[in-house]
């Protein structure tokens, strides 16, 4: 093994593809930044650009852009609360909190550090791990990924900021809006009213624009006489020791917790945040500062989401299966330049596999040289009076929306949700658990009626397989310890003040 990364350090260390792991990981940064945009969309950018490359530039290039862009996300999301993905919607809770504070500078650090963290520890699991854990994520069939699903869906129910029925609410009309579109089994189409813009459903960037960062524009503007711009001091910009000290440990949590979601075939990057979201609240001192500006509550979230872009590498490259939307782009890239991924990819292009896990050692340690600087720069620009940032801010919302699938309709949706969130957010609604059900919407569905055709209809066949059960067993034991806490008195605001 260490003779092949040797080898693979030959590789990445070339002068051509350092340019180009550079190219990569700056692009990734940039589109991660621009509301709007993401991986999928920087990656489908440049895919063109790698025709006439080596293989193994051109592979190194674009999961550069894949891992540079899961990190520049956030850095929207804390500074303007605009989610450019569905991994970056959790990190507005507290980050955005946190900027508001005048706090931005020690959130944009501690998530600086914490993507180096988990990109690193990632890459070392793909390492050491590819094999054995490509076996085990064989064993997650329909029935078991339902499981899953709905596991991460009660998750949300209890770390919603607003009361547990608000939260389900929410969640029972994501579900709702998520089945808009082509069904996915028949292709038959629903809830469409005979609009063909709805066939491929509802933008899921245009809703979290427009339920984050729309409505949030709105709020503003009812009393944008005392909005004053954050004049951050160059001594806020840095994060205090106690910040670092109470990061570390979310950050160690938040790498196993997203390397582990992250080989599972699905919405893992999702998944993970918000479980990570969620153990640092139930394990903190002080749950009630979640919501509030916790460094806990970015540090977490943040370090998952980037430990999850090693981990998604491993069913990709050790079965072809693409784990997340991003990484299917990654295997367009290998297929079109003639290789096949697969479990002999590692055995006959050994170069290839080993020169990337080499690479993105070197991409995450170049967006940390490369964003630690930029934090004064990111944070300027809270400086800028509101009533020139919330134009300037939409037009980029706008044309990013635009950009991603050059529909005009999107940008209606934008709109039509921007107002939905400005409404919600009246009568303290959370839109989080709202996006996550659109998200995993989809994959319950499939995942159900599938399990269900291969079990000729019976509903035993969701605890055939050992996966299957313990995630059943996850979703059981979840309900009856939240049903003993509230009969026990622990959760007697569920109900009051709705």
């Amino acid at each position: 093994m260490m003779s092949y990364l040797i080898d693979g350090f030959a590789l990445a260390l070339r002068p051509d593809n350092l340019l180009y792991c550079f190219i990569g990981v700056f692009w990734g940064t940039i589109v991660g930044v621009l509301p709007g945009l993401g991986p999928l969309a920087g990656l489908t950018l440049l895919l063109p650009l790698t025709f006439h490359l080596e293989p193994a530039s051109a592979i190194i290039m674009l999961a550069g852009i894949f891992y540079g862009a899961m990190y520049g996300g956030s850095t929207t999301s804390i500074l303007l609360r605009m989610p450019g993905e569905a991994a970056s919607v959790i990190t507005c809770l507290d980050g955005h909190e946190m900027a508001k504070q005048g706090r931005a500078g020690p959130a944009l650090v501690v998530v600086a550090i914490g993507s180096f963290v988990g990109g690193t520890v990632s890459v070392v699991g793909l390492m050491m791990f590819a094999p054995l854990l490509a076996k085990l994520m064989l064993q997650v069939g329909p029935a078991a990924e339902f499981a899953l699903m709905v596991f991460a869906l009660l998750v949300m129910s209890l770390i919603g900021t607003g009361h547990v029925l608000k939260t389900v609410t929410m969640i029972l009309l994501g579900l709702v809006i998520g089945t808009i579109g082509l069904d996915p089994i028949t292709g038959y189409p629903r809830y469409t009213f005979g609009l063909i813009e709805l066939s491929d459903g509802i933008s899921f960037v245009g809703m979290a624009l427009g339920l984050f960062g729309v409505s949030e524009i709105l709020l503003n503007l009812e009393n944008i006489a005392n909005v004053k711009p954050i004049r951050p001091t160059l001594k806020s910009l840095m994060p205090r020791w106690q910040d670092l000290r109470d990061a570390a440990p979310s950050i160690g949590r938040g790498s196993a917790i997203g390397f582990l979601f992250g080989f599972i075939p699905g919405i893992s990057h999702v998944i993970s945040t918000f479980v990570s979201y969620a153990v640092e609240k139930r394990i903190s001192k002080h749950p009630e500062q979640f919501g509030h500006g916790a460094i806990a509550g970015v540090a977490g979230p943040e370090t998952a989401n980037n430990a999850t872009t090693g981990s998604a590498m491993i069913p990709l490259l050790v079965l072809g299966i693409p784990a997340i939307p991003a990484t299917a782009i990654l295997l367009s890239a290998l297929m079109i330049h003639g290789l096949q991924p697969g479990p002999e990819l590692i055995s006959k292009h050994p170069e290839i596999f080993w020169g990337l896990i080499a690479s993105m050692y070197i991409g995450n340690f170049m967006l940390l040289i490369l964003n630690l600087p930029l934090v004064g720069l990111f944070v300027n620009l809270l400086r800028v009076p509101y009533a020139y940032l919330a134009p300037t801010v939409l037009l980029f919302c706008i044309i990013g929306i635009y950009s991603v699938n050059t529909n005009a309709s999107d940008i209606l949706i934008m709109v039509g949700f921007g107002l939905l969130g400005y409404l919600l957010r009246k009568f303290k609604f959370d839109a989080a658990p709202l996006l996550l059900a659109v998200v995993l919407g989809e994959r319950i569905e499939v995942s159900l009626r599938r399990a269900l055709i291969i079990s000729d209809g019976s509903y035993i066949g969701l605890l055939q397989g050992g996966a299957s059960k313990i995630f059943v067993s996850a979703v059981v034991l979840l309900v009856v310890l939240q049903f003993v806490a509230v009969l026990l008195g622990y959760r007697k605001k569920m109900f009051s003040d709705v």
